[in-house]
């Protein structure tokens, strides 16, 4: 079995994400290494923690260039909260900042008049299929944290969908880049489902 790579760039809940794919029988390690993402046989990117900042810590540290290389090898990546933003191409948080790009479209505030952050569980519902939702029920609930959201410029790239005063992408995949909005680490049963779903695509 390949092993799973949690990218550490110094903003993420690393060691619950880790512990999720142990409990699910999976190898998975922490690393801030850009050698250690290009053997990697998946790859995770959580995120917790502001665009601008997240974007800058992955160029310095020269993960953004080795997460954009894998994934065009066909490693598949698995975003997860900040870590779903970070595939797209731009964010509106705290200014302008330019993402990973792995995916057209970009991040957004939610609208005036909604409390954020977003916190706690509420339900996501499947919009077309993907093996990430492989045994998992339409309507399930999941754990979330986050005051933006993602705006995929094709709709083809929604697998899921939310809804907090509007209806927003909360799961998103294309080829091998793959993101959630919520926690699947802290989603108990059916989160963990996910994760190991994830840890058993073909690499």
């Amino acid at each position: 079995m390949s092993f799973i790579v949690i990218v550490d760039y110094g903003m993420g809940n690393l060691r619950s994400v880790q512990k999720g794919f142990q409990r699910m029988g999976f190898r998975a390690e922490v690393s801030s290494d850009p050698d250690a993402v290009a053997r990697a046989g998946k790859l995770v990117l959580p995120g917790v923690g502001a665009f601008g900042d997240a974007m800058e810590e992955l160029k310095r540290r020269g993960l953004a260039e080795a997460l954009v290389e894998a994934v065009g090898r066909g490693t598949p990546l698995l975003g997860i909260c900040l870590g779903l933003q970070l595939l797209f191409q731009e964010s509106e948080e705290g200014g302008r900042y330019e993402g990973l790009g792995l995916l057209e479209g970009r991040v957004r505030k939610f609208p005036d008049g909604l409390p954020v952050p977003q916190i706690g569980w509420n339900q996501v519902h499947i919009r077309k299929p993907s093996p990430l939702f492989s045994g998992i029920p339409d309507g399930s609930f999941f754990y979330f944290v986050h005051s933006y959201y993602v705006e995929p410029e094709d709709p083809e790239d929604i697998v899921a969908e939310t809804e907090y005063g509007i209806s927003y992408a909360s799961a998103v995949g294309r080829g091998n880049a793959f993101g959630v909005q919520f926690h699947p680490e802290k989603s108990q049963r059916m989160g963990l489902k996910l994760l190991e779903n994830f840890g058993r695509l073909p690499c």
